[in-house]
């Protein structure tokens, strides 16, 4: 039997940082192991795979010195370099204090994840391992030196590998044994470059950090708010900001594919994609505090993905616009602490979800309104999306949640389709596009009625997840935030209440919908999952709206208390494990966090 040199296992996934050059990312654990990166892009097949597998399936640890049949020591203390991408990990050891600095800098050319080794006190023995696997961890690289520098082969891809320190190789896996001492900087870079191209240039890690520190202070610079979360606010719109895909201003859900909402459960999809759901109200938070460039390359990217054919709307693309995302299933990867099939690409991509009409249609709203420049195919699609809506807000579609089991009336999907004939309604009263007014005021009110007649339960006191069902969903938490009603609307009161009742965990958050119905898995799914982050927000904003300004302060601030010692969240938290579920970190849980925290700092709701 062969010797394991290296022992290590995924960590809980609040034990991870995010760090990244918005095109892609890399998670990297406590313990000072990347165990995720996908390279050139996003979308691209990982290189480091272990978060999905085991260490066989790819990883890079770079810490102090460890018996190879023990777990590598976590750091004692991380923390980003101030307002910025760059994470700092320090080692207490019995040989002294040692920091490893990681980040990726923002690049024209060839990406690079690049590590920096200090010696803080004392002299400690570290050492780098790393295990390359391409393709998710199913192919093993051709290994060689090539003018002194390693080198990792496989097909189209390549990866270098540049240190000052003397490497060796062992059971697949590259190694460096050095110690540091105060005052010693040692550097580790990979590279990497398409195999049929000439090498990258030699990397210059020093004055990487310094142009990387640089560029995320500036652009903090632009950020408008300056309220009492301000640090709260600041590391999500960082987060945001990293999940941006620079050449294009595509924006993806989340760096990850297949971290269960449900530990051991099926409830594993790939949001390595451009949900335009997600990517619209990622814009309104970018909007709302200050950056307008970003607003304006989404905008771009929007126009280009859905070209000359908004009939075919789809409800995501590639990150570059692609609109080919077949779904596909890993067999070789065990999955996140067994939690299987690990997918890549998404099935949902061919859905009909109404309510996005509504999303797109409000952020662009929204970006007239904070003064982008006018771009008139953007107004010419608007009156293109309502067009199609005319003839298809009233059918059934898979809803906001994408849905797997039957297509249904989606209170939230005919909602949002009102939202998106009331914004270019606006449009038109604003002297900015022509379109037939009156006809639209009229269906306004038709999709209005219809929603009031057939999603409200009378006898309850609130509106239902669809036409004739008793369920209910927190996406109707929205329906004030969208104008659909006011706030102290007893309807929209009756909801909120009965969502606080029926879809509230023990812990005060709020779950997406109940899984189960009787016998039936309501969305078509076996298992169940944990409170859906969003939502949670969406109810605090609720609360603050109807006066229950403390109640809602409250819950932000224990929502807040949920995120890891750098500030991240994922898509849910696991009330029962309570633990963080979900692909992370992610788009949709630091976009309402950013949103709250605006409103209860216009009411004045906070502490201190």
């Amino acid at each position: 039997m062969a010797v394991r040199l290296e022992l290590h296992v995924a960590g809980r996934i609040e034990d991870y940082a995010l760090i990244g050059d918005m095109q892609t990312a890399a998670l990297v654990c406590r313990d000072g192991t990347v165990d995720w990166l996908c390279l050139p892009r996003f979308d691209s097949h990982a290189i480091f795979a272990g978060l999905l597998g085991t260490e066989e399936h790819g990883f890079w640890r770079l810490g102090p010195a460890h018996a190879a049949d023990a777990e590598p020591p976590t750091a004692a203390r991380r923390t980003y370099r101030g307002d910025s991408l760059i994470l700092e990990s320090e080692w207490d050891t019995s040989r002294g204090t040692v920091r490893v600095t990681d980040f990726m800098p923002p690049r024209d050319g060839a990406p690079q994840l690049i590590r920096i080794v200090e010696g803080v006190s004392g002299r400690v023995p570290m050492r780098s391992a790393l295990r390359m696997r391409f393709s998710y961890g199913r192919v093993v690289p051709w290994v060689h030196k090539h003018e002194g520098r390693t080198v990792a082969v496989a097909g189209p891809d390549s990866v270098w590998f540049d240190t000052d320190c003397e490497t060796y190789g062992k059971a697949l896996t590259t190694y460096s044994d050095f110690t540091v001492a105060p005052g010693d900087r040692i550097a580790f870079t990979i590279s990497w470059e398409p195999s049929h191209k000439q090498p990258p240039p030699l990397p210059e890690p020093e004055q990487s950090l310094e142009a990387t520190e640089d560029f995320w202070r500036e652009w903090v610079e632009h950020c408008t708010y300056h309220g009492p979360y301000r640090e709260a606010v600041i590391r999500s719109l960082i987060t945001l900001k990293a999940l941006t895909y620079a050449p294009t201003g595509g924006i993806v859900a989340a760096p990850t594919t297949s971290l269960p909402e449900d530990i051991g459960g099926v409830r594993n999809w790939d949001y390595r994609y451009t949900w335009l759901r997600d990517a619209a109200i990622t814009l309104s938070s970018l909007l709302r505090t200050g950056y307008r460039e970003e607003a304006r390359a989404w905008r771009e990217w929007l126009l280009r993905a859905v070209a000359g054919d908004p009939e075919n709307l789809q409800i995501m693309y590639g990150i570059a616009g692609e609109r080919e995302l077949g779904e596909a299933e890993l067999d070789w990867l065990p999955g996140y602490e067994n939690s299987g099939p690990v997918r890549v690409g998404n099935g949902a991509a061919h859905q009909l979800q109404l309510d996005v009409y509504g999303e797109v249609t409000e952020a662009l709203h929204l970006a007239h309104m904070t003064g982008l420049s006018r771009n008139d195919y953007a107004s010419l699609l608007q009156l293109k999306l309502i067009r199609y809506l005319e003839q298809h807000w009233d059918e059934p579609d898979e809803g906001i949640w994408e849905v797997r089991g039957p297509r249904r009336h989606f209170v939230h999907s005919k909602v949002m389709a009102w939202v998106a004939v009331d914004r270019t309604i606006k449009l038109i009263e604003s002297g900015d596009a022509d379109g037939p007014l009156e006809k639209w005021r009229e269906l306004r009110d038709d999709i209005h009625r219809d929603v009031c007649e057939k999603g409200y339960d009378k006898e309850r006191n609130t509106f239902t997840q669809s036409y004739g069902s008793k369920e209910l969903d927190a996406s109707l938490l929205l329906i004030p935030q969208m104008g659909f009603l006011p706030p102290d609307d007893k309807r929209v009161i009756g909801t909120i209440e009965a969502i606080q009742r029926e879809l509230s965990t023990s812990d005060g958050f709020i779950l997406r919908y109940p899984t189960t119905s009787g016998d039936e898995n309501v969305d078509g799914l076996p298992g169940d999952e944990g409170a859906f982050l969003a939502c949670s927000f969406w109810m605090a904003d609720d609360l603050a709206m109807i006066g229950r300004v403390d109640e809602a302060r409250k819950l932000f601030e224990k929502l807040l208390s949920l995120r890891n010692d750098l500030g991240l969240l994922a898509e849910e938290w696991d009330p029962r494990l309570k633990r963080q579920v979900g692909n992370f970190p992610q788009a949709f849980s630091h976009v309402p966090l950013i949103d709250t925290a605006l409103r209860l700092t216009a009411s004045g709701a906070y502490g201190g």
